[in-house]
């Protein structure tokens, strides 16, 4: 057990060994049921104990404070306790999708400078094919491996074995680094959205005040870890409220999912709306006979939640969805619905209190009620990101006289409720997931048939968004079948399959200004039949 004061505030040690100190030793904090319906319990002092071995572990290894480590995991136990632990030495904790392909593995790894990586066997064949290209990177830990110190492969079971289930976590301030999440803007590399431990404030607040968590409730957060809604709200909100989280290593299936809520006595879930969407499209009978009498909530998070999916839960789950907009450079919940306010199906909801949004013109006017603009937040809450990982410049553009540019467009309503309008760049929202577009035409280009490519989102139905490829291929070439599984793959592969192509339009030319940038936007015109607007720069 720690002996440090609760007035610290690191996340790691507020997540396990204060509960711990509260009493919750033996109270379950994480239900691990895996993709087979095993079903492991965890309490807080395994928590504790797990992530106080992994911090003596990799400070074993000579990893410090200010150092940056990747989980690059499936949802699975180690993930948690990885987290937990990187956090409780200090050191910055970045998560990665385990979908993740070479090249985005590349950029991100290689941006921070990371000293370590925890992975699993088959996940590491895509570091070890860059590794040579990351000269920072010293260890890799294996969760289901043997060490080879010819390559800096190290056994996770072996290190935890030896380690000392006891760490003394230093006194953290807020302003310590503590959580990095990857972010796709529509032009250049990914940013790395840098957090601090001081975001722990906004996350205990909303995860109290907007999702009503209790100590005496069973919370399912479905997102992966890889996305900031796994961390802020699949991680930390909970744990550091002494909350039981029920965590599932499988994918979607609507069955299961039914049967997990009800088996597990789920009382507040939070998804996706991707995922509601899908759930809409199965038959209802597998809801209607769900027994889902334990449900108290259910919150979205991710992109705008379409009417048409509230008016389904009220009608076939008996439930209200309540939408929340944040996004990974916030940290946490900005504007939401919640219980006690009424539900306008569409809608971003209301800001959360201390939160002060406003829509400004571009030149930071502020704009009526009515009027859509820039959705900006006055700047100063807890979970706010503290930087783009050297990119500062990128940072700095984000802020004006004192207010942070989301990027997103909005516009608010007599009555104080915002309304989502769109992004007010390129940047594609694919099922909650931010994709560049320039990360997919990057892709394509290597694929040798193809001679120039454009990558748009289109309204999807399912997906909020799809990725749409417009492709231009060289002399010679013809599309066929065969080659659109190629490309497809070929994506897949270099970026994740969240940015795979769902519709390939094969071209003769793809339209740029005289400066070769892509227009996007006259493709998006093209695609939904609109009107481009001004065409004057495009190239002759």
């Amino acid at each position: 057990m720690n002996s440090t004061s609760n007035d610290n505030d690191n996340i790691g040690y507020v997540c396990s060994a204060l509960q711990c100190e509260r009493g919750l030793g033996k109270k379950t904090a994480m239900r691990w049921i895996d993709a087979h319906g095993v079903k492991t319990n965890y309490n807080f002092s395994d928590l504790e104990n797990q992530s106080n071995r992994f911090s003596n572990a990799i400070s074993s290894l000579g990893i410090d404070a200010g150092n940056v480590v990747f989980t690059f995991l499936p949802k699975m136990p180690e993930q948690f306790f990885a987290f937990l632990g990187i956090l409780k030495t200090r050191a910055v904790c970045g998560t990665l999708f385990s979908n993740f392909g070479e090249d985005a593995l590349l950029d991100r790894l290689g941006d921070s400078g990371a000293v370590g990586i925890i992975t699993r066997k088959s996940l590491y064949k895509k570091v070890s094919r860059i590794r040579d290209k990351l000269p920072a990177l010293k260890h890799v830990i294996l969760v289901d491996g043997d060490d080879d110190p010819a390559t800096g492969v190290i056994s996770y079971s072996r290190i935890m074995a030896e380690a000392s289930s006891e760490y003394q976590v230093l006194p953290t301030s807020p302003d310590t680094p503590s959580v990095l999440h990857y972010t796709s803007g529509s032009t250049g590399k990914p940013k790395g959205v840098l957090h601090r431990h001081g975001s722990l404030a906004s996350q205990m607040a909303t995860t109290q005040d907007v999702l009503g968590l209790k100590e005496d409730d069973i919370y399912w957060c479905t997102a992966d870890q890889g996305w900031v809604t796994g961390t802020s709200y699949g991680i930390i909100g909970p744990w550091s409220l002494g909350v039981t989280q029920v965590h599932y290593g499988g994918g979607y299936d609507a069955q299961r999912w039914m049967d997990l809520l009800a088996q597990e006595k789920i009382t507040v879930w939070y998804s996706a709306p991707t995922a509601l969407r899908m759930l809409m499209r199965e038959e209802e009978t597998i809801f209607t006979s769900a027994d889902l009498s334990s449900l108290r909530s259910i919150y979205s998070v991710g992109e705008p939640l379409n009417p048409e999916v509230i008016s389904w839960s009220r009608r076939v789950l008996k439930h209200d969805i309540y939408d929340t907009w944040f996004q990974t450079e916030t940290g946490a919940i900005m504007i939401t619905n919640r219980p006690g306010l009424e539900i306008r199906p569409g809608s971003m909801g209301k800001p959360f209190e201390g939160i002060e949004p406003a829509i400004l013109a571009d030149d930071g006017t502020p704009l009526p009620d009515g009027e859509q603009g820039n959705l900006c937040v006055k700047t100063g809450w807890p979970s706010m990101f503290i930087t783009y990982l050297n990119n500062e410049s990128a940072y700095s553009s984000k802020f004006r006289n004192g207010w942070y540019y989301t990027g997103d467009t909005a516009r608010r309503d007599d009555d104080g409720y915002y309304w989502f309008m769109g992004r007010s760049d390129d940047v594609i929202n694919t099922a909650g997931h931010l994709i560049s577009p320039f990360e997919v035409e990057s892709a394509l280009l290597e694929v040798a048939e193809v001679a120039e490519s454009g990558v748009i989102g289109a309204p999807d139905e399912l997906l909020f968004e799809k990725v749409v490829a417009f492709v231009n291929l060289h002399e010679g070439h013809q599309p066929t079948k065969e080659l659109e599984i190629k490309i497809r793959l070929h994506v897949s592969n270099r970026a994740s399959s969240i940015a795979t192509p769902q519709e390939i339009i094969f071209c003769d030319s793809i339209p740029k200004n005289k400066s070769g940038k892509i227009m996007r936007r006259v493709l998006k015109a093209r695609y939904l039949g609109e009107d481009p607007g001004d065409i004057s720069t495009l190239e002759i």
